[in-house]
């Protein structure tokens, strides 16, 4: 990626200058939570940016799982992901119309699938709005199929065993949970029915929120830096990320990216998971 930075957000107009690239393929990756009337689907059909495909997080997944959009398997991830036009040596740009939400979750599944020439649009749909650049409207381009191959990264991925050692270790990694705060404390519900309320043992709260500006842009490397010293958090290690379902702990690995740590796992069940069983330690209060 020599043209790229060592960032791994782009800006739209970075994006804008590219939009004719043979290389590049960009990809919508909106979804709202249960219970969000949208329909993110819908709204690509009518507004995208040029050459944009659509990557359903629902469907791109462990459909099997009883869990919410789970990783999926290997082979389906590629079969997938190929009929998207997105294959070995692409350049992928994922976006969603939140201005930094779901696209983090499509960018951690496509390095966890090996592919690491991947990156995020900074702000979005709403960023590359404000940029007044072409949107795309009507039927939505056609891709040529190509050949993806998937090289699975279990070191970005962490199972609930992989966290209930992690948890009895007494934060020797960090836990990081992109949950409100509310939630992380138990004093606000969490939204799906039948999960305790609280956090994991030894956990930190980095709410996703607090890493991003008012426009869903990214904040710079100093203040994320603030921010997770705020939260008690060592960014300088390598940390497992956990939230609702795995989407916004995405969120918060792509900061410590920005940070420089690459490494950094997420939970994929997350509480939807942990929250939902009787076998895990869940406590109440601030970290």
């Amino acid at each position: 990626m020599p043209d790229l930075p060592d960032d791994p957000l782009v800006s739209a107009a970075w994006l804008a200058e590219r939009l004719d690239a043979p290389d590049i393929r960009i990809l919508d990756a909106t979804m709202y939570l249960p219970g969000d009337p949208r329909d993110a689907k819908a709204q690509f059909a009518e507004r995208r940016i040029p050459g944009a495909a659509f990557f359903d997080i629902n469907e791109i997944a462990d459909t099997a799982s009883s869990l919410p959009h789970m990783l999926a398997p290997p082979e389906k991830f590629a079969s997938r992901v190929k009929k998207l036009g997105v294959g070995d040596g692409a350049r992928v740009v994922v976006y969603d119309n939140h201005g930094l939400f779901s696209a983090a979750r499509v960018w951690w599944n496509f390095r966890v699938m090996g592919h690491e020439d991947v990156v995020v649009l900074d702000g979005g749909f709403p960023a590359w709005e404000r940029g007044g650049y072409p949107i795309e409207t009507g039927p939505p381009q056609t891709r040529m199929e190509r050949h993806f191959t998937p090289r699975m990264r279990s070191d970005l991925v962490r199972d609930i065993n992989d966290v209930k050692r992690l948890v009895e270790t007494d934060g020797r990694m960090p836990l990081l949970d992109a949950r409100p705060a509310g939630r992380f404390s138990g004093e606000t519900p969490e939204p799906r029915a039948g999960l305790r309320s609280g956090h994991m043992p030894g956990a930190r709260s980095v709410p996703f929120s607090a890493l991003l500006d008012q426009n869903g842009v990214m904040r710079s490397k100093e203040d994320l830096a603030h921010v997770f010293a705020e939260a008690g958090a060592d960014a300088s290690k390598a940390a497992v990320c956990t939230c609702g379902s795995g989407v916004t702990a995405a969120v918060v690995a792509l900061a410590l990216a920005r940070l420089g740590r690459w490494d950094a796992a997420v939970y994929d069940g997350s509480w939807a998971e942990w929250g939902g069983r009787e076998d895990t330690p869940v406590v109440t209060g601030p970290a």
